[in-house]
């Protein structure tokens, strides 16, 4: 891991305690999720789910794939999408870096960010996009719905193997406000422990 973000691991981990029951209830079963795949012998393709693939399904992308990294969970595919496509948000993507993620922007209108999460490692190509985008799984995955708003547009996501709803408060409230970063190293921090704790979970 990049130092810096083995450090903060390390700091998320100490959270775990305070994941509610019923969230790691839902955590829980997509660790048995990507366990029974596993077990047949197949890599696993997880798809977080928001509306605008702006926030918080970037994050969970990211912090699933670190997570199942620092576990030695092998063959985990994450990806990530929207109902709908608009930009990886700047302030989510300052986040991740200040948890030690380190990301290239190449510029545009929808940037590809390119982040790493280990030195020489995997690169996550990370930017706005449905979650029916053919960059993404088009079937056997489990989608992970991480807005109330996509999952109640979505009751039925099509080539999904398994759907559990893990919604996260939107960071957005805060922005141009004197609490728009500390909101969004709070929702940082807790999909991190969350991913962390689902991927010590596996078996």
């Amino acid at each position: 891991m990049h130092p810096d973000l083995a450090q903060y691991i390390d700091s998320a981990l100490r959270h775990i305690d305070e994941i509610p029951r019923r969230r790691k209830l839902a955590l829980e079963e997509v660790a048995a999720f990507v366990s029974s795949k596993r077990s047949a012998g197949e890599a696993t393709d997880l798809t977080f789910i928001c509306t605008h693939n702006s926030r918080r399904s970037q994050m969970g992308q990211l912090w699933a794939a670190a997570a199942a990294a620092h576990f030695g969970i092998d063959e985990v595919h994450t990806h990530s999408g929207g109902t709908e496509a608009t930009v990886f948000n700047p302030r989510a993507v300052a986040a991740l870096e200040r948890a030690g993620f380190v990301i290239e922007n190449p510029d545009g209108d929808n940037p590809h960010y390119l982040v790493t999460f280990v030195e020489g490692g995997p690169v996550q190509e990370c930017f706005s996009k449905t979650y029916d985008d053919p960059f993404n799984p088009a079937e056997g995955f489990a989608a992970i719905m991480t807005c109330s708003e996509a999952d109640a547009a979505c009751p039925i996501v099509a080539g999904a193997a398994l759907r559990v709803p893990i919604r996260y408060e939107d960071p957005k409230v805060a922005d141009g406000t004197s609490d728009e970063t500390a909101a969004y190293d709070e929702r940082c921090l807790q999909i991190a422990t969350e991913m962390l704790y689902l991927f010590s979970r596996i078996a």
